[in-house]
Parts: structure tokens; sequence; C-alpha cells
């Protein structure tokens, strides 16, 4: 889980052969970022996703949470009939997602998290995070070196 900037918020561990939006709902809840108010933020106000986050449960999940849905549908959904209005779609917000890959496309690029050497699972968690904090600090503290 990302920000509007590609800065790392949480992240869930999962088997590599399930899908992702298995875990959606575990990765949303592990977001918690202060406020000047001294209350926590636990949830956005949008929630952007590709298209493999596109499942009428999730969205219903995100609309009892009062959080707006930014997820494309699938063309399998589309040939469907509606019953009743389709889905909004905000498209400006939804062209913003690319900070979020880029983000997670840097995660990837650490070769630590890259190739994995870990057995455990545990210390694997442990890289990642590791390499969050970092991203968070480059992004933080620039370094003046050209």
């Amino acid at each position: 889980m990302t920000d509007g900037n590609g800065l790392p918020l949480a992240a869930v561990l999962s088997a590599g052969q399930l899908q992702e939006i298995s875990f959606a709902v575990a990765a949303l809840e592990a977001v918690s970022l202060p406020t000047r108010r001294g209350r926590r933020r636990t949830k956005p106000r949008k929630l952007a996703g590709d298209k493999g986050y596109s499942a009428n449960r999730f969205r219903q999940y995100l609309r009892c949470r009062h959080i707006e849905p930014v997820i494309a549908m699938r063309k399998d959904e589309r040939r469907r009939t509606h019953r009743g209005r389709p889905p909004r779609f905000d498209r400006e917000a939804y062209r913003r997602r690319n900070a979020v890959e880029r983000g997670i496309g840097w995660l990837k690029g650490c070769r630590s998290v890259a190739t994995r050497h870990d057995k455990l699972a545990v210390n694997y968690m442990t890289f990642i995070k590791l390499a969050m904090i970092q991203q968070c600090m480059r992004v933080k503290w620039p370094s003046d070196r050209t």
C-alpha cells in the first residue's frame, strides 16, 4: 500500500500464487498515519487500484467505509448488464496511479527484495520494511549527489 506520491505505507506478505485482492483489506487495515490533531488516520478518501481489484465485494467494502473506489472495470464486467447505474470512475485520479506503480517498481528494484535469498518470511518482510524506510528517507532527505 502506498500513498499518492509512491511512498510506501504498509506491506502484507502472502504466497505468490494467491490473488492480490485476497489481501487488499489486510493491507488497507495495516495503514495508520499520524495527523496534526493527534488522531491516527486509518482510511484514505480514495483508493486507486488496477483491474485486478475490480470486484463487487471489494467495492462494497470500500463504500461501507466511505472510501471512494477508483478502480477500472474489467472487460467482462463491462459486458454484463448492470442494474441501475454503473460504478462511478474518476479518470483523473486513476491517471495519478502511476506514482504508485513507480513506488512499487522502486521497491522491486532493491536487490535484497527482488532476489529473496531468505527462506523465512519474517526475514524477507524485514528487508521489505528496510527498503520502505530507505525510500521514505530518500524522499524526505534527498542527497546532493548527481
